[in-house]
């Protein structure tokens, strides 16, 4: 199989770069299953339904938030309703939604896709590890799910290489979100499983993590906010990571960055064979 995740899509410029490039990238190598964060595709904060479709219409089979999934007051209702929408597995039971969904992709494979939050610099939350854990031992690697695929939505890269080598052999891709930057350590563990520590971001680089640049060196530099954060609108950068998998096991036997459009160097898969 050949999955494509893509990194946090960050306001109008992020969603309009996944609207003009993911559909081109899809048809040109063929990936089998698109996950997309879009937990600040709204405004940068959130994600209305109107925008989670557009995601959807782009090409994305999943859609993952994190911290921001329902500051969009919106998003308590329909996420109930959408089953391609998933939230952090470990918020606290009674949330709404769902944080795991297996869903059969374009050519009739089978996909885990699990979401969960880390607690590393972040709001207190339920352990992850076990959480997500739980959600494999329904739907097992090369049993149940042809490919499964773990988005950490953390600050600390320690926490999320941890959750890599803790589910190694049992994911085919764990890969983080949340902090924007894409980072240089895309790797196949050795049970298998392909690790990033975070993919990065879809949209404007010429910015601080997409947002206007004004505002975060305000409060750099005084500590007393005067406004609100603006997603910047210039060009995005289309960022995230591709992986293929053995057909058998469903473990990962390729993986690589990819970049696309904006002010970052580009980054495009060159899969074997």
């Amino acid at each position: 199989m050949r999955l494509l995740f893509l990194g946090d899509v960050v306001g109008r410029a992020g969603r309009d770069a996944v609207a003009e490039r993911l559909p081109g990238l899809i048809a040109r190598y063929k990936f089998d299953f698109v996950v997309v964060n879009g937990e600040n595709a709204s405004h940068g904060k959130g994600l209305i339904e109107n925008h989670f479709q557009g995601l959807r219409d782009a090409g994305a089979d999943i859609v993952t938030l994190g911290d921001h999934a329902f500051d969009q007051r919106e998003a308590l209702s329909y996420i109930e309703r959408e089953p391609s929408l998933i939230r952090p597995i470990n918020y606290a039971p009674g949330t709404p939604g769902r944080g795991a969904m297996l869903v059969e992709g374009r050519n009739g494979h089978r996909v885990l896709v699990v979401n969960a939050l880390g607690r590393v610099f972040m709001p207190p939350i339920d352990d992850p590890f076990r959480a997500v854990e739980a959600a494999l031992a329904d739907a097992p690697l090369g049993e149940v799910a042809d490919a499964v695929i773990v988005d950490f939505h953390t600050e600390a890269t320690s926490e999320i290489q941890a959750m890599g080598h803790f589910l190694d052999g049992r994911a085919s891709l764990v890969v983080g979100t949340h902090t924007h930057i894409p980072t240089a350590d895309h790797r196949l563990l050795k049970g298998g499983t392909a690790l990033m520590a975070d993919a990065g971001m879809c949209g404007d680089f010429d910015s601080i993590i997409g947002t206007e640049t004004e505002e975060p060196l305000n409060r750099f530099l005084t500590g007393i906010p005067n406004g609100r954060f603006t997603p910047a609108e210039g060009e995005a950068t289309l960022c995230g990571v591709v992986v293929e998998t053995d057909p058998r096991s469903g473990l990962a036997t390729y993986v690589a960055p990819l970049r696309v459009g904006g002010v970052l160097a580009q980054a495009l898969p060159d899969f074997p064979g």
